[in-house]
Formats: structure tokens, sequence, C-alpha cells
């Protein structure tokens, strides 16, 4: 069973449980100030934290922030769109958030276009847990991001068949992680949404 440890994001003003065996990655290496990113010591995922402007018109409902979710992925993605398949998409409550506020999760995989040479070292795919929190009034979006890279001999590929609903263990761990992030992410500082 996961152990989780409450952590704060963007110097306290997001907080929420994310797993003990992740490492936050700015003491590694240089990290954007709109971002945070956290990844497993033991395996190759990441959680990556991303504020970033409002996407799309004031206003809202589900056809708008359906398209702002996809402007998020194509920009995650870049050229690589083609190589990337949605398997579902739904509305997502945040526990400790005002129910009016919107978000979405969707679960996706890429599968990278690389010829026979570099097959070696990149992932058969890589499956996306996209959570997107839509703040109207800050002229915000918030990105939940869990990559979930699937790399030859490190999973059980007759584990995975997202057609017939079989995530495996690695995308398994990765909905729990995104289950215990809507269960206790939380705002504690609104004013970080004019400082980022």
């Amino acid at each position: 069973m996961t152990s989780y440890k409450s952590t704060p994001l963007f110097g306290g003003a997001l907080v929420c449980d994310l797993p003990e065996k992740f490492a936050d990655v700015s003491k590694l290496r240089q990290v954007p100030d709109n971002q945070e990113v956290y990844i497993d010591k033991d395996g190759f995922t990441s959680i990556i934290f991303d504020i970033t402007e409002r996407v799309g018109p004031s206003g809202g409902g589900l056809e708008e922030d359906g398209r702002a979710m996809t402007t998020h992925l194509e920009e995650l993605v870049g050229d690589d769109v083609d190589t990337v398949k949605v398997w579902n998409t739904t509305e997502t409550q945040f526990t400790k958030l005002h129910i009016d506020i919107p978000a979405y999760t969707l679960i996706a995989t890429q599968t990278p276009k690389v010829d026979t040479r570099e097959r070696l070292s990149a992932p058969d795919f890589t499956a996306l847990i996209l959570t997107l929190v839509r703040l109207e009034k800050e002229q915000t979006d918030i990105l939940i991001t869990i990559n979930v890279p699937h790399i030859k001999g490190e999973y059980d590929e007759d584990e995975v068949d997202l057609a017939l609903g079989k995530q495996g263990e690695l995308i398994g761990d990765a909905v729990e992680y995104a289950a215990k992030i809507w269960s206790t992410f939380d705002i504690k500082d609104w004013g970080v949404f004019n400082e980022i």
C-alpha cells in the first residue's frame, strides 16, 4: 500500500498528499516558476502541477471546458498529437475545493514515433492522467499531469489493454495517486495566481 505525505506546493500556497516515494525534481534541476514536478524514486512516473493562464473565453460550460482540455493536451504533447489516444474524460470533484469550481480528468496514451534504432530507450507508450481545474475569477487553469512511461521489461504487457479496461499496475497506481490528489488538494493562498 502506498504511503502519502502532505506536500506544500508553490511555497505552501497549494497543498496535497503525494506518495512518499516521490522526490521534488527542483532539488535536482531547475523547474519553471509555474511548475512543481515530482518523480518516483523507484520508477519512471512523474507528477507535474502547472499553473497556466486560463484558456478560452470567460463563462464556460462543458463544451468550452472540453475545448480548453483539448488545447492543454495539444500543448503538452506538441507535434506528437497524432500519436495520442484519449480513452475517457470525466468531470472530477475535488473534495476541498468549492463545488462550483469545474474540474475534468482524462486518461490518454501517447505512443512515440521512433525508428527501430531509438526504440530500445523509448517507452512502448506513455499513459497520461491529466486533470484540469478551471479558476475563472483568477483567469487560471491548473493542470495536474501524471505521466506513466511504459518501458519494455518494466511492466507486464499482458496486463495492459485499455480498450478492454485493463490498466495494469502502473496505470492503476497512477489512478490511485490522482484520486488521493483530488481528495487532498487545497488552495491555501489564492494570491499565488497573481504572482505566477
